[in-house]
């Protein structure tokens, strides 16, 4: 394998899953600190008010917020060469429209990424990581508002211009084709905050499997972030040309379970949704002809998508670099009485031939291959990079301290092994950053027990732990990985 000598080596985080002070310093709610914890079984809920009497994981998380400089000395000493986070709306603007930002959140970036620079690691910076301001979805409803956008756009130019001699590497939303992927519900509140009235001003815990949404509400949103998005792209590059700006795509890679025709037409339906209409928005800067049919079908009507200004300012603001994130895959049937993943992925059914993780998601490195070239021949002379891989697993620390996680080394070997296949194959794979380095909150149950880092962190679901950090056997492990640019994977 010949992983360039430039390869962006690293890990990713997100502000909510691991900052913690959640009101410190003067920001401002954000929808994650309205969620609670859940596991493999029970879906994470949300109350829209603050419960002292419920456990509300982002408000301490792992407390980056005041750790950061042990955490990014830590990655140091990995070897990183790119750390990817977030920032976090809501501590630039605590309400989404204030007229000035929070000075404290920005110097708290600052402070950031000076540490990264210290070390030579470069950031890469997500604008918007399921982080909109509690007040934009309760007074805006959202990217459903066309005011969002400008909002939004106060907000990149406050960053771009505050951080354009630090950061280079941008991401404008994280995952934003997950409303898609799963029909509204968690992608409603991540990322587009289109919660009906009625959850908004709940007084009960909801399921994030309940919120109720309106799929013609979903879509305009994401149309509207597709514009919010163009317009970043535009910015930065007049703020800084050197920047480079990227989509950040889910991408739920799957398989016809058979040959079924019915099963090969039902898979590909679902490739056009969920990965292929955001990916081409934003890359080749125009909807593919079949998106109408698609929303036509789903009961939306795409009159939005025929707007002649929002045409040009997407043809003028496609992404520099495409990203994603991998998982796992899964297998697409119409056979209703197939058995289904445990993800979090309803129609998706179970491939007899991989393996699981504890949460359900199905292993499978010879996928992030075949999504690798998937990706190249799509979107030709794109630069790629995976921004999110890892697996989730309960840790046990020994009587010593030591974490044996040989199911995390046995995980990224062959997914890094993938990796350097396409590479000598032509791919054009300028990084990648493992979910998370550190252990945080899981998005998708809300648990700090479902552990994904190379650095396991003191601080448990009942809200015991001292946050203190510890190595983990596949810290030193990645550590080898990257001073032998992937060379050594033993």
């Amino acid at each position: 394998m010949s992983f360039p000598k430039n390869f962006l080596w690293g890990g990713a985080v997100a502000a909510n899953q691991c900052e913690g002070g959640y009101l410190e310093d003067g920001k401002g709610l954000s929808v994650p600190d309205m969620l609670l914890g859940g596991n493999v079984n029970t879906p994470r809920t949300f109350l829209p008010k603050t419960d002292p009497t419920a456990f509300y994981p982002s408000h301490e998380a792992i407390d980056f917020y005041h750790h950061y400089k042990e955490d990014i000395a830590l990655f140091a000493e990995m070897g990183f060469k790119c750390f990817r986070l977030s920032i976090n709306w809501g501590r630039i603007y605590p309400n989404g429209d204030d007229p000035e930002p929070n000075e404290a959140g920005l110097q708290f970036y600052d402070n950031v990424f000076d540490e990264c620079k210290k070390y030579g690691i470069e950031p890469l910076v997500t604008l918007c990581h399921y982080e909109i301001p509690w007040a934009i979805v309760t007074k805006y409803h959202g990217f459903y508002n066309r005011e969002t956008i400008d909002l939004f756009l106060k907000y990149v130019r406050t960053c771009f211009e505050r951080y354009k001699d630090k950061v280079k590497y941008w991401l404008t939303f994280n995952e934003i084709n997950i409303a898609m992927m799963v029909g509204g519900g968690l992608g409603d509140l991540y990322g587009l905050g289109l919660m009906q009235d009625e959850d908004i001003n709940s007084e009960e815990r909801i399921p994030l499997t309940k919120l109720k949404h309106d799929p013609q509400q979903c879509f305009e949103g994401l149309h509207n972030e597709f514009v919010a998005s163009a317009l970043a792209v535009k910015l930065g590059h007049e703020i800084n040309p050197d920047f480079m700006i990227g989509n950040m795509i889910c991408h739920g890679t799957m398989y016809p379970l058979t040959p079924n025709p019915k099963d090969i037409l039902f898979w590909q339906e679902k490739e056009h949704l969920n990965n292929d209409l955001c990916g081409d928005v934003m890359v080749r800067g125009e909807y593919p002809i079949w998106a109408k049919n698609i929303m036509k079908s789903l009961g939306v009507d795409p009159h939005f998508i025929d707007n002649e200004e929002d045409k040009k300012i997407l043809k003028e603001g496609k992404v520099d670099f495409y990203t994603f994130s991998y998982y796992q895959t899964s297998c697409i049937t119409t056979d209703q009485n197939a058995e289904m993943t445990q993800g979090n992925m309803s129609y998706r059914a179970k491939n007899p031939y991989l393996k699981a993780s504890e949460w359900g998601w199905q292993i499978d490195p010879d996928g992030l291959y075949y999504t690798l070239v998937l990706l190249a021949d799509r979107y030709p002379h794109t630069p790629l990079m995976i921004v999110e891989n890892g697996i989730g697993a309960i840790d046990k620390v020994e009587e010593d301290g030591s974490i044996h996680d040989t199911y995390r080394i046995d995980y990224f070997r062959p997914h890094i092994a993938a990796m350097g296949r396409a590479i000598d194959d032509g791919v054009p794979l300028i990084g990648y950053t493992t979910w998370g380095p550190i252990d945080l909150v899981s998005a998708g149950t809300g648990e700090l027990r479902k552990r994904y880092g190379f650095i396991y962190v003191d601080k448990h679901d009942d809200g015991s732990g001292d946050f203190s950090r510890s190595r983990k056997d596949s810290f030193f492990w990645y550590k080898k990985v990257i001073a032998s640019d992937g060379e050594d994977l033993a």
